[in-house]
């Protein structure tokens, strides 16, 4: 069998560049080299590189993360390249990356999610109102971005300031949503056109981390990850749903990674992850491997179901 030729992106110019490098690294280890030739590229330096290679790239692998990556611009390079890639197109990557517009396709499509408001960096912040509308444990999470870069969880008013000119710094637009004390949980799905729900994984941030932060992403050992999350049948199974609900309503293909928060019975939808992180303490590998496809198998998965998405003329979607 002829190898294919797979273009490896990672690296990038966004925040979370060295998260983008890391999974790049990892997945270059795992990608069978008896079935592969694999040319990597990192978007900061090597576009033209890239472009000037574009006929003989049987598939792309995106490894990048945030603006830039993960948001539709590279995705739409690709289209334009004709190259095909795993993952959203450039309008599932774009509205995933934007929290806002997410949350509106999720109440949409009925997807239950926490209260919030948005404040633009021209607006004034009354936090007395805030607090009245939302209560005073609140999350702050620039509206652009991913990986918790910018990203606050304050208990008083007073803190409420400060935690909305750090989200600012990230871009100009910042989301406060109330915050709902509960279990994390993160549900990965994969497939194009009938995408299946992997096992679950609950989430239990180590001490020092009041929650699943940039820090407890990527410390080896910071964080307890534990699949199948230790939930019940019938909460498993709508957590599922609404992981599945989430990459449909937000026109994601391939595979994806919505985040939710369970209380008592009820499951909110928190944001998904077109681009899910392909280090060695990232969790979508590790719903994978729960489900019977290890690393160098998932992405053997993912190559195929980028050339049938390309293959069926879905590009851009």
């Amino acid at each position: 069998m002829k190898k294919l030729t797979i273009a490896l992106l990672s690296g990038g110019i966004s925040s979370e560049r060295e998260v983008s490098l890391n999974s790049g690294n990892q997945v270059f280890e795992a990608l069978d080299m008896d079935k592969y030739d694999v040319i990597r590229y990192d978007p900061k330096t090597d576009l033209q590189k890239l472009v000037a290679d574009a006929e003989k790239i049987d598939a792309a692998l995106i490894l990048l993360h945030g603006p830039y990556g993960e948001d539709g611009t590279v995705q739409g390079l690709l289209d334009l390249l004709d190259i095909p890639y795993q993952g959203s197109g450039v309008l599932g990557s774009a509205v995933a990356m934007n929290k806002l517009v997410a949350k509106q396709l999720y109440s949409q499509a009925g997807i239950p999610i926490p209260p919030y408001l948005v404040l633009n960096r021209e607006d004034s912040l009354n936090t007395t109102d805030v607090v009245a509308r939302l209560g005073s444990s609140l999350v702050i999470k620039p509206v652009v971005g991913g990986s918790s870069v910018g990203m606050s969880i304050i208990k008083s008013e007073d803190l409420l300031q400060d935690a909305v000119e750090t989200a600012l710094k990230y871009d100009r637009a910042v989301l406060i949503e109330s915050f709902i004390d509960g279990i994390e949980l993160t549900g990965g799905v994969i497939g194009n056109d009938h995408p299946e729900a992997l096992p679950l994984i609950e989430i239990v941030p180590g001490e020092g981390y009041d929650f699943f932060d940039y820090g407890a992403k990527y410390t080896p050992g910071a964080t307890q990850e534990i699949c199948p999350a230790r939930i019940d049948d019938a909460l498993t199974a709508k957590a599922q749903t609404y992981a599945v609900a989430a990459h449909q309503a937000l026109a994601c293909k391939g595979y994806s990674r919505t985040d939710m928060i369970l209380r008592g019975k009820d499951i909110y939808v928190l944001e998904t992850n077109t681009i899910p992180g392909m280090t060695a303490t990232s969790l979508f590998p590790q719903a994978a491997a729960a489900a019977g496809l290890p690393f160098g198998r998932l992405m053997d998965r993912l190559i195929e179901l980028s050339i049938e998405e390309h293959a069926a003329g879905n590009t851009g979607a």
